[in-house]
């Protein structure tokens, strides 16, 4: 039998490595946010100091992973059996539920998880031993310490709103001393911002960043808890002419200097504390097996009570590996990107692309935020309300929208790092359980509102943004909790068939994950890639224009054609297929909608009727999309209802258009592609066979029902069919007629 833990054992090591990756993918937000969103220093360069500060964060991390071995549960209550399965319980739990909130961008609570989860799967396997035996539900308490998971739901509360608020107001009282113009500002007050920030940081690092960690004892620790303010004072003379000597004679920007030092002492701390959310259960396992070997006792008998015991460590080659396995995921993993994306866009100052769709919280909250600020109005002087809006005058921005501007300045991104810090060394003294990841979100959060990133343009879908996170902090608890008891039950009573079951479930849903995540940034990037800002001329509008025109025409050929076979076989998985594949161009069309602000401003003075010329064009691009849009629904619509099949010749005459589309679609694809409009007339002569067709076989529908035809569903399908086909060609036809003339008058 104990072949079979030593199976559980290796299957731990590698899900904790998998746990890494996932987790680090979701945490990297808390330390990378303000460094990549201002661009204060290249990427490579803020990627090498976080990455710096996760290595030596995991090499001195504590070897006390007393939250994994009894900081939830009480050892001397289970059994060696019983602690594996909760163990692995645990980490299937942890790694799906990660995986998820990765796939969807949105960062969570590490800690949050993973107390959750062990509480979780505690709760239930002492529920089954209580229900085995002669206890009662008031012995429970014997089991489980409830204690840690209540202060975690306070600690949520308290991060939102106190992170929130505080940054809100530093932020503000920062940039009305130093504005948007901050570069000036700086020479007279840059010294003592720095000596500010630099000092709560490296407080910030002392109290939280190197709590516990292994070449620090408990005697220095308590010296350095004791003597706060010393420290401070100290650091904050030091730091202040530090910041003094390089702004003066070094030329230095503080503020970068500000930045790299925050990120590295996040991710310091990241590594150093958190680390025990991703191999703490493992290592926990490790223990345990030790504490188990050689006991000639069963797993079922024997109890776990040594595993408390204070004097176990991790040892140090395991955090060594944990620290290259992060560093690694760090420069490699996409979904931590697409976490990161999400944090920077909600923080993001001016306008953009929204991630989230407004709710009816944040529309209200945006009427009270606007009648509020009339208010306020009312009674501030008007010279104050004038002296005030002036220091938020943003710097001019260049007529192009580029992806290589900052989504924020540094100022704000240095006030990010300094607030977080002030508040995560705060709780930390104060013994207050702070999520690292609840205080540096709400501290963006804060600052970009204070800064008024939140305009009448975003300030909707931002906080419908951030309301879904906070949401998923509270639902992350809730899941944890619940997955982690399903888990631990079918382990328990499954045992060995469930633990190889459950294991190749994860590896298959990981797989899918992952396959389904790169194809979602496929399509992101192929999106993306619509964006263009360097359009200037005439010319450059037409080879653009033709470019997008030529793609329109493939992707509604293509959508077509696979419609009518699928509508043919009544194949609903693929007419659902074609629904997604027909929204995914009709997104593409919007955001070409989106992007034709930066590109009229982008187009030199001559160039206003190249601006309304493209206008016409996307209206009728957007026309052809929702012919497409309409026969795909009804399609998908009929089928999904299980009317009658439509006839065969029904289908026939949906064939022959078909080909003949596919002809003319086809054509008009390699003339665009190819910016060869010569054959333009010829095409638009060729485009009537095709309407005569529909004509007809509507004609032809009509007798059929006067004599034969029984099915008005079907009637209905088909009509709507041929006569939306007849207004795509109208829409085509526009669009050549428009492109027609406006390239003789632009050659």
């Amino acid at each position: 039998m104990d072949q079979i833990y030593v199976i559980m054992l290796l299957v731990l090591g590698v899900l904790a490595v998998i746990d890494l990756m996932v987790g680090v993918s979701n945490d990297a937000v808390n330390f990378l946010n303000s460094a990549i969103g201002s661009k204060a220093v290249s990427f490579k360069t803020t990627m090498i100091v976080a990455s710096l500060g996760v290595l030596i964060g995991a090499l001195f991390s504590s070897g006390m992973m007393e939250i994994a071995r009894s900081g939830i549960f009480v050892p001397s209550m289970f059994s060696f059996n019983d602690v594996m399965i909760i163990f692995l319980a645990v980490m299937i739990s942890d790694i799906l539920l990660l995986d998820v909130f990765n796939s969807l961008g949105l960062p969570t609570s590490t800690t949050v998880s993973i107390i959750f989860e062990l509480l979780g799967a505690a709760v239930c396997l002492a529920l089954y031993k209580i229900y085995t035996s002669d206890e009662t539900l008031g012995h429970l308490g014997m089991y489980i310490n409830t204690k840690k998971a209540s202060a975690i739901v306070y600690s949520i509360l308290l991060s939102v709103i106190l992170s929130f608020a505080l940054g809100s107001f530093i932020q503000y009282i920062s940039r009305l001393i130093f504005t948007f113009h901050y570069e000036k500002k700086l020479k007279y007050f840059g010294a003592i911002f720095g000596g500010v920030a630099i000092s709560a940081i490296t407080f910030f690092i002392l109290i939280k960043g190197l709590k516990g960690v292994s070449f620090i004892s408990a005697a220095q620790f308590e010296w350095i808890d004791k003597n706060q303010f010393v420290i401070l004072g100290v650091n904050f003379v030091f730091f202040t002419l530090l910041s003094q000597l390089l702004i003066s004679y070094f030329k230095v920007n503080i503020l970068r200097v500000i930045i790299l030092i925050g990120t590295f002492a996040l991710a310091l701390a990241f590594a150093g504390n958190d680390l025990v959310n991703f191999i703490g259960v493992p290592i926990a396992a490790y223990n345990s097996y030790q504490i188990f070997q050689g006991s000639g006792i069963s797993g079922d008998e024997f109890m776990m009570g040594a595993l408390a015991n204070d004097d176990i460590v991790a040892p140090f080659y395991f955090l060594l590996f944990a620290g290259v396995v992060m560093v690694i995921t760090l420069w490699t993993s996409k979904k931590a990107k697409s976490v990161i994306e999400t944090g920077v866009n909600l923080s993001r100052q001016g306008e953009g692309d929204e991630k989230f769709t407004p709710n009816t919280a944040s529309r209200f909250i945006v009427r009270f935020g606007v009648s509020l600020g009339q208010v306020i109005n009312v009674f501030l002087p008007k010279k104050l309300q004038i002296k005030i809006d002036s220091r938020f005058i943003n710097v001019e921005k260049s007529k192009k929208k580029s992806a290589d501007e900052p989504a924020f300045d540094m100022v704000r991104a240095s006030v990010n790092l300094m607030v977080a810090s002030i508040l995560i060394s705060i709780g930390t003294s104060l013994k207050l359980p702070l999520s690292t990841t609840y205080v540096t979100f709400m501290v963006a959060m804060g600052t970009s509102f204070a800064d008024r990133a939140w305009d009448r343009e975003s300030a909707v879908y931002r906080i419908a943004g951030v309301f879904k996170v906070i949401g998923g902090w509270f639902f992350t608890a809730i899941i944890a909790f619940f997955l982690a008891v399903i888990m631990a039950y079918i382990l328990k009573v499954g045992e060995v068939f469930a633990f190889f079951g459950l294991i190749i479930m994860l590896g298959i849903m990981l797989y899918k994950s992952s396959r389904k995540h790169k194809e979602k940034v496929k399509n992101e990037e192929e999106v993306k890639s619509l964006r263009r800002e360097d359009i200037g001329t005439v010319k450059d509008m037409i080879t653009e224009s033709s470019a997008q025109i030529s793609k329109v025409f493939r992707k509604t050929s293509a959508l077509y054609s696979n419609l009518v076979d699928n509508l043919g076989l009544e194949d609903l998985a693929k007419l659902k297929e074609n629904k997604k594949d027909q929204k995914k161009l009709e997104k593409e069309i919007d955001e070409l909608k989106n992007n034709v602000f930066y590109l009229i401003k982008n187009l030199d003075d001559n160039s206003v009727e190249a601006s309304k010329f493209y206008i016409l064009i996307l209206g009728y691009l957007q026309d052809m999309v929702q012919s497409i849009d309409f026969i795909t629904s009804n399609s998908y619509s009929h089928v999904n209802n299980n009317h009658k099949k439509l006839k065969f010749n029904q289908i026939k005459g949906l064939k022959i258009i078909d080909k003949q589309l596919q002809q003319l679609l086809h054509s008009l694809e390699e003339s665009f592609k190819n910016e060869d409009f010569n054959t333009i007339d010829h095409i638009l002569n060729d485009k009537q066979v095709l309407l005569d067709t529909v004509s007809e076989l509507i004609t032809k529908q009509i007798k059929t029902i006067r004599t034969t035809e029984t099915s008005p569903k079907n009637s209905k399908l088909y009509f709507a069919l041929l006569l939306e086909v007849n207004d795509l060609v109208k829409s085509i036809t526009n669009l050549l007629e428009l492109f027609k003339e406006f390239n003789k008058l632009n050659k």
